[in-house]
């Protein structure tokens, strides 16, 4: 029987947060539970965290959890904005373990990847045609490519050098409010990172989503690339619910 509800913890660079999921609608049942990030994000500092989210929640089945990391067979093999003790581990064993669950019972996956996958199946139904890459603007830039619905794992289009700069270290939304700037200023860096990126891969379709997506209204009208640009529907529970979706699944990268 395809299960109906599901448990998603998404672990970003400044918090990580958990729910419970609806998988047939793409939504949380109840509120989430958000715990800031520990400092430093060691892999027994953000254990401790994820373990106490699942027990207030008393979750007992499947856990899907994201790392701001590339994910191959469970093993993280970068660290963005988290402790870089996490490359090499395995993230899979460590959970399971932590949580009391089978290998089998967590899958590890991409935060964007994550995020990308919720809204191909819940979001816009242009998500699910062409060539789609999904944006999270946040602590840094999270990516996720898709063709025809199909995930290409482990994405790492924040990381283009544009400029002589890292792409994440100019136009991410922690950019933005580090630096002081402006919506318009912001939008300007944001517009030149989709124009390098769209004349890379050509995509019919840029989703952007992240915590600063709420505040689309003052920021996307004024990008100015030919690619069409659409608002994450899920913003910032992408993560969560495409997590939840992946451990039911039983999906790994």
């Amino acid at each position: 029987m395809t299960a109906t509800r599901g448990f998603g913890i998404d672990i970003g660079g400044s918090g990580i947060k958990g729910a419970v999921v609806d998988l047939k609608e793409g939504r949380l049942i109840g509120d989430r539970l958000r715990i800031d990030t520990p400092r430093p994000a060691t892999p027994d500092a953000i254990a401790d965290v994820v373990t106490e989210i699942v027990d207030h929640f008393g979750w007992d089945g499947p856990v899907g959890i994201t790392l701001p990391a590339v994910i191959k067979k469970g093993v993280a093999q970068t660290a963005a904005n988290i402790d870089p003790a996490w490359i090499g581990t395995d993230a899979d064993a460590m959970f399971a373990e932590r949580l009391g669950r089978t290998v089998a019972d967590v899958a590890m996956l991409n935060d964007a990847d994550a995020a990308g996958m919720a809204e191909t199946r819940f979001g816009s139904p242009r998500a699910r045609q062409g060539v789609v890459a999904l944006l999270t603007f946040g602590t840094g830039i999270g990516s996720a490519l898709f063709h025809d619905a199909k995930l290409i794992p482990n994405t790492e289009f924040g990381h283009l050098e544009i400029d002589g700069y890292d792409a994440e270290k100019r136009a991410a939304a922690s950019v933005k409010d580090n630096e002081g700037l402006s919506y318009p200023e912001w939008a300007k860096r944001v517009d030149r990172y989709l124009t390098v990126l769209e004349n890379l891969i050509w995509p019919d379709l840029f989703v952007v989503g992240g915590g600063v997506s709420k505040k689309s209204e003052k920021w996307v009208p004024l990008l100015r690339v030919r690619t069409p640009v659409e608002v994450a529907s899920l913003q910032n529970n992408a993560g969560i619910v495409g997590a939840a979706a992946a451990a039911a699944e039983g999906i790994e990268h």
